[in-house]
């Protein structure tokens, strides 16, 4: 049962939040409100279970992410809000997690969720042209994910479980950039037409906490021979993009007619 709390606020302006459960912070954007919420996995302070339930990205344990998501939120949101979600996922995460995810956010009893590709959602951040093929590398603590866009859908994607940072210590940029330089160079092999060549022409739009390391564009646009541009404030690049489709989707006639679960741009 989700647990109750009296000091939440009460503000008639609240409508909606955007969610990113990344593999190593939960961030959250209330609308009106901006970023609200910026911490440490889905981890709680008097948290007495050890494991990270959502380890690595991945949701093991649905009751209890959605337990600790409830709690870390319920500061910052009126009580008896139906509000409008968009949450963020990762396109190689795939349909089970978006699934899980969406059980997860059940627990804020929201009138509709959107899913929103991260990758989708970066490039939603950058303002970047999606008329045009792109490619988007999203490189996270604990996972990476590069990932083509096409007229802002996804048609292309490929992951890893390398990220920035592991357990037994941080992840060299060398390493982290020759596996996306060895990524995009698969989809280009498998690519029977000219659209994956034709985007990293474009270059490549680096997102996640990979894109605060400076070496790393250089490293990319060596290896791939093609211009790489990290987007601004890559870590919350993803949370940012999700809240302008929120913005976009609140004034959409279906956002206010019940609870649903919609996709925008999450998977092949």
């Amino acid at each position: 049962m989700p647990v109750r709390h009296p000091s939440r606020p009460r503000s008639p302006r609240y409508d909606g939040l955007a969610l990113d459960m990344g593999t190593a912070r939960t961030r959250v954007w209330v609308a009106s409100r901006g970023v609200v919420l910026d911490a440490p996995g889905i981890n709680v302070p008097d948290a007495r279970v050890a494991h990270d339930p959502a380890g690595r990205g991945a949701i093991e344990d649905v009751p209890e992410t959605a337990r600790r998501l409830e709690r870390l939120i319920a500061p910052h949101v009126p009580r008896r809000a139906r509000p409008l979600v968009v949450v963020t996922t990762r396109v190689m995460q795939g349909p089970v997690y978006r699934e899980r995810a969406r059980a997860v956010v059940e627990v804020l009893r929201p009138r509709a969720v959107v899913s929103l590709s991260t990758a989708r959602a970066a490039a939603l951040a950058a303002h970047a042209d999606l008329a045009r093929p792109l490619l988007v590398a999203d490189v996270g603590a604990h996972s990476s994910e590069v990932v083509l866009l096409v007229d802002g859908a996804v048609v292309d994607a490929r992951s890893t479980a390398l990220g920035t940072g592991d357990p037994v210590g941080a992840v060299p940029s060398g390493e982290l950039g020759d596996t996306v330089v060895a990524m995009v160079h698969a989809m280009l092999r498998q690519d029977r037409t000219a659209v994956t060549a034709a985007a990293l022409n474009r270059g490549v739009l680096l997102a996640g906490g990979g894109g605060l390391r400076p070496d790393l564009v250089p490293l990319l646009a060596d290896g791939l021979r093609a211009p790489v541009t990290a987007v601004r404030s890559p870590h919350t690049a993803a949370l940012r993009g999700a809240a302008r489709v929120l913005y976009a989707a609140q004034g959409h006639p279906s956002a206010r007619a019940g609870s649903a679960w919609r996709s925008s741009g999450c998977g092949p």
